[in-house]
């Protein structure tokens, strides 16, 4: 066992429904075989435990890993084509990018980058949009599980509209998507998630066979994109006659078991549906600004009941960290006014990790610190003098130093990251020398 030393910050009760951040500011949490075995302050702990290894990870704060919602793995090297809309963005910047993972040793090296970002970002769960390319999701995959990563993801198919070299076949897709789930599908920390890329670049035919692959893959996940950008919209209501949602609905596609991202511009139906089928919405707030998508409604969304978590939407996103969408989510509310919703550090930090477990179902594992739970964690502790470092020495509280956190913090703050106890590999493995063992 080993006992974990620091000022843990987690949001197990839903601050949305009422519940508050909870803080042990010199806290500490035991860990067995990654399962957390019990918690407390370090004196009550301590005194029941002394022959435990302690890893002190004072200063600072000590956060549950990040929960991403949604990113695209093949579009790391793209990050940060600014001034086009949807549409614009992905001819001339992501789909080119893509359509080189039909290398699978360019494949591999996007993958390890991938990889990399994520867990130096703080995150270790994610729902991970993949390749058109069977090989690269193998890519993908295998690279996740080598550094611990948990990762949902799949073959992403379409079938029209899109480069000629990205489209498939409704029965292709349905084979390639069923061989890659019966190989990772719940194998070590990976599940499947059948992907169709939207909508407007796939047919009926191809939506059908998603089906077909979402039954022969029990628990697997559906992710896709939907109301995105109005261009789009307009296009998907001609080529399917119906609202975004309904396009997948119809094709039972929309479940406890969907995520759907962006959402910017859902009709009261679309959102009613989401409601009831009880699917999720991902929620991607730098992307949404730096494609001129627009202001997510989150209001609209809670008063429909639908479920809501943060996704980095790497590369239309500006970059792996939920500490900044965390931080433009909290703009865009500001923006609205009286549309939005006020949200707290604890929200924000509710949005960043146990709303996304919550969405993958995996409530019961990780998103925050209770008992029970697999310790997935990142220490975030700036390097002296930052300011940062200067706002969480003057912080009047833990709420008033997580927000300073989502504030001021970057992927550079982030020490170290554990994923069922373990120090991961990648961008984190030299933390240990700055973890005080004692």
């Amino acid at each position: 066992m080993t006992l974990f030393r620091g000022t843990f910050l987690d949001t197990p009760a839903d601050p949305f429904a009422g519940g508050a951040l909870r803080a042990e500011d010199d806290g500490a949490i035991v860990v067995h075989d990654g399962v957390i075995v019990t918690r407390g302050t370090f004196a009550e702990v301590r005194a029941r435990h002394r022959d435990e290894e302690v890893v002190d990870l004072s200063g600072g704060v000590v956060l549950p890993g990040f929960v991403d919602m949604h990113v695209h793995f093949p579009q790391v090297r793209v990050i940060g084509g600014l001034g086009m809309p949807l549409l614009d963005w992905l001819e001339q910047c992501a789909l080119p990018e893509e359509a080189r993972l039909a290398d699978t040793s360019y494949a591999a090296g996007v993958a390890t980058d991938f990889v990399r970002g994520l867990v130096g970002a703080g995150t270790t769960t994610a729902l991970v949009f993949g390749s058109h390319f069977a090989g690269a999701v193998d890519a993908v995959f295998t690279e996740a599980a080598r550094v611990g990563l948990r990762i949902t993801s799949g073959l992403v198919v379409s079938d029209r509209l899109l480069r000629e070299d990205l489209l498939t076949s409704p029965e292709r897709a349905l084979e390639e998507s069923v061989a890659l789930a019966r190989r990772w599908h719940g194998t070590g920390r990976a599940r499947y998630a059948v992907t169709p890329r939207f909508s407007l670049s796939c047919t009926d035919e191809l939506l059908a066979a998603c089906a077909d692959a979402l039954a022969a893959a029990p628990g697997a996940m559906l992710t896709s994109h939907v109301n995105e950008n109005v261009r789009e919209i307009e296009t998907v209501r001609d080529l399917h006659g119906c609202d975004y949602v309904a396009s997948y609905d119809r094709h039972g596609l929309v479940g406890r078991g969907t995520v759907l991202a962006h959402d910017v511009h859902p009709t009261d139906p679309d959102l009613a549906l989401l409601g009831e089928r009880g699917a999720a919405v991902a929620h991607c707030p730098t992307s949404n600004a730096a494609l001129g998508s627009g202001l997510f409604p989150l209001a609209r969304h809670r008063a429909h009941g639908v479920r809501v978590a943060l996704g980095s939407d790497v590369g239309a996103g500006t970059g792996f960290s939920l500490l900044k969408e965390g931080l433009q989510a909290y703009f865009v509310q500001q923006l609205l006014g009286e549309r939005g919703v006020a949200l707290a550090p604890a929200h924000l930090l509710h949005l960043a990790t146990a709303a996304g477990a919550d969405a993958l179902g995996l409530a019961d594992q990780v998103g925050d610190f209770s008992v029970g739970r697999r310790f997935d964690a990142q220490w975030v502790q700036p390097a002296e003098g930052t300011p940062l470092d200067v706002g969480l020495a003057h912080a009047a509280s833990s709420e008033d130093a997580l927000a300073r956190v989502f504030a001021l913090g970057t992927p550079a703050d982030v020490r170290g990251v554990w994923i069922d106890g373990a120090l991961v590999s990648g961008e984190t493995r030299d933390a240990a020398s700055a973890l005080r063992v004692v």
